[in-house]
């Protein structure tokens, strides 16, 4: 079976992510979506959210699952089966942070990372822009799905917007 992942941290998914998602789902037979458990990371939403909003926004694809992951990526990766990575691009500056990521990762368990370059309609889109958009009471909500947009508005008033 050809199995990929597509990690991240997802705070929160967007559709920049459900479109690299949804192309690496119809490239092999099973795309596990990992989400991070970074806690040095200061995220809107815990991991279980995380996990939460991209099952819901994921169901479409029979062959997505998600999982949640702590610590390095090779290592879930060798655990789960994985040969591959799948992580989208969009910019050379993605790819400048990426590679070196990507040639460890390949250097330490032979996983080889797959780059896709983002749909133009989302490559200047991040989930750390929306959630400043977001926190400073702007609309983000063609960047979302309707359910995602929906818990941002309300973790956005609760961050006191």
């Amino acid at each position: 079976m050809t199995r990929a992942v597509c990690p991240g941290s997802f705070d929160p998914v967007t559709r920049g992510h459900l479109d690299v998602i949804g192309r690496a789902a119809a490239l092999v037979e099973e795309v596990v979506v990992a989400v991070g458990a970074n806690g040095s990371k200061r995220a809107w939403f815990t991991a279980p959210e995380r996990v939460a909003m991209l099952e819901e926004a994921c169901a479409g694809w029979p062959n997505v699952r998600v999982a949640l992951f702590d610590g390095l990526l090779v290592d879930f990766c060798t655990a789960e089966g994985i040969g591959a990575v799948v992580k989208g691009l969009r910019s050379a500056a993605d790819f400048a942070y990426e590679l070196p990521m990507a040639q460890m990762n390949a250097h330490l368990s032979g996983v080889d990372t797959v780059f896709v370059a983002a749909a133009p309609a989302w490559s200047y889109l991040s989930s750390s822009l929306v959630r400043e958009v977001a926190g400073l009471g702007g609309d983000v909500a063609e960047f979302l799905t309707p359910a995602v947009a929906e818990r941002v508005r309300r973790r956005a008033g609760e961050r006191g917007r």
